[in-house]
């Protein structure tokens, strides 16, 4: 069975008709809503990799069998066979992935099961380390960033970007996913509006972020060079976007935009060649420094960098508790509240 074919179905004991058959089709639709789409992907991958396990053991995925399941996560930590030995929060993600894929064949995965966990616990015990964080991109490396850009159609539509992104503390996803109005295309995440205040103003996004609908308040800069808005209107100007995705492909001869909304794989590919171009971290190698650089480093750069409240920061980024905007914030608090001179040493 593969991931797109879902378990939603009509009782055996319910005759259909073609109002319940519709109505059946439009379930699977919104168990398909449920998660988005790049997670979906990966536990597909997920999926096919223990089905293919399974094979070479001699052995079949369903039903689940969590001692089969607990092997399944030794071997994925030794590294005995051909593949390399996964981290921990990649067996974890793994795990989540089963367990997604079995509730989509009406299968129970119990993660509590002896055999499931105290393998997973011995795995973390044994294999575990800190988090790998990648580097916040901080004021001044954003502003020699956006620096190394061309004024062409392609560096004011990157200088947007990469502008917004930061300024917005926006996911990859979030980004390229904007419409210039609401409802504009089908797969829209979200749209932009422009608007004056006595304070300047500034662009609204409204995005539908992984969890949930949320406003996100860019305002202006203190100058047009590094204000997110104001590129956002340049790129939109010369570009002769009206409609449709922000953010979109350009000609061979980069004269005019096409309709083609940007992969979010570009954001990323975008960040490392301007890191390297701007010479952040030059005493690096070039490998080390594209290894610290991501998407990510957008939104840690963001809450690394504004010196406001949290409260204000955790907001902005859609984060559900303010635990997950201090992993966000690089640097910024430490040794501010010093403890040990608080306690009289």
């Amino acid at each position: 069975m593969s991931t797109d074919e879902r378990p939603i179905a009509l009782p055996d004991h319910v005759a259909g008709s073609g109002t319940l058959d519709r109505l059946v089709d439009t379930a699977r639709e919104y168990a398909r809503a449920a998660a988005s789409e790049n997670t979906l992907k990966a536990y597909a991958k997920d999926w096919a990799h223990f089905t293919r396990w399974c094979r070479m053991k001699g052995t079949e995925p369903l039903p689940p069998v969590p001692e089969m399941i607990g092997l399944y996560l030794a071997d994925l930590a030794s590294g005995a066979g051909p593949s390399p030995a996964l981290s921990v929060s990649t067996i974890d993600r793994r795990l989540s992935g089963l367990a997604w894929s079995y509730a989509q064949r009406g299968f129970t995965l119990d993660r509590k099961n002896r055999h499931i966990a105290t393998v997973l616990a011995g795995i973390k015990r044994k294999h575990a380390c800190p988090p790998v964080q990648k580097e916040a991109i901080l004021a001044e490396d954003i502003v020699a960033m956006v620096a190394t850009l061309p004024h062409d159609l392609r560096g004011l539509r990157d200088r947007a970007l990469l502008l917004l992104g930061y300024a917005g503390g926006l996911r990859r996803s979030e980004i390229v996913s904007l419409d210039v109005h609401k409802d504009d295309t089908p797969e829209s995440g979200g749209w932009v509006e422009i608007l004056d205040g006595k304070d300047g103003g500034g662009a609204l996004l409204t995005l539908n972020a992984k969890t949930g609908w949320r406003e996100v308040e860019v305002g202006r800069g203190s100058k047009d060079q590094t204000c997110p808005v104001h590129a956002l209107e340049q790129w939109l100007h010369f570009a002769k976007i009206d409609f449709g995705p922000v953010f979109v492909g350009i000609s061979r001869d980069g004269k005019r935009a096409s309709e083609t909304r940007l992969n979010d794989k570009h954001v990323a590919r975008l960040i490392k060649r301007t890191v390297l171009d701007a010479g952040l971290r030059a005493e690096l190698p070039e490998k080390d420094r594209l290894a610290l650089f991501s998407g990510h480093s957008l939104r840690a750069g963001l809450a690394s960098s504004a010196e406001v409240d949290e409260r204000y920061v955790q907001k902005h980024l859609g984060h559900a508790s303010a635990e997950m905007t201090r992993r966000y914030q690089r640097r910024r608090d430490r040794f501010r509240v010093n403890l040990t001179k608080a306690a009289g040493l």
